[in-house]
């Protein structure tokens, strides 16, 4: 598997597993009909555009035949609360017929990397609470949830809990 900066030509292949992803682990979370509604050619807009601008960074997991096995979006933190030096994951998603194999991980492992480098001492990312998959995952990288933070978002017009988790990077995955 190989680790690389997305290029706009990238974009189609993001939301593809964008909305793949969403669709598979946010059933039962997320109303059905949103889900089912989730429009790739939407999401593939916005990321070639984000690509373009350079921000969030985005690198993808490129299989040996050259397929997208999943991307992470990450940079400087957006919270009003954050420190400086704090960095955030702001989307990690793999082809949900590539999770378990280890493709987040290491995507996670090179957004880390650059996260030191441009000094940032610790990443926050945000989590429905109810996703408890994707909290077992984070975990396992070192996230532990941010005590008090709490909030409350509306997706398809249904109320929907969320926690921040902040990891050290010095000790992260």
């Amino acid at each position: 598997m190989r680790i690389r900066p997305a290029q706009p030509d990238d974009a189609a292949a993001i939301a593809r597993i964008h909305v793949a992803a969403w669709q598979a682990a946010y059933a039962g979370i997320i109303d059905a009909a949103y889900l089912a509604a989730l429009s790739t050619a939407q999401r593939e807009t916005y990321w070639a555009q984000a690509i373009v601008q350079g921000r969030p960074r985005l690198l993808l997991a490129q299989d040996g035949d050259g397929a997208v096995a999943g991307w992470i979006a990450f940079g400087d933190c957006r919270d009003k609360d954050a420190p400086a030096t704090r960095g955030e994951i702001w989307a990690i998603y793999v082809d949900p017929a590539r999770w378990s194999q280890g493709v987040g991980q290491a995507l996670w492992q090179q957004a880390r990397e650059w996260l030191l480098e441009q000094g940032k001492a610790d990443a926050s990312l945000w989590v429905l609470a109810s996703n408890q998959r994707a909290i077992r995952f984070y975990a396992a990288l070192g996230f532990v949830p941010d005590p008090g933070s709490d909030r409350t978002i509306t997706v398809a017009g249904a109320p929907i809990g969320e926690v921040r988790q902040v990891c050290p990077l010095a000790q992260g995955g």
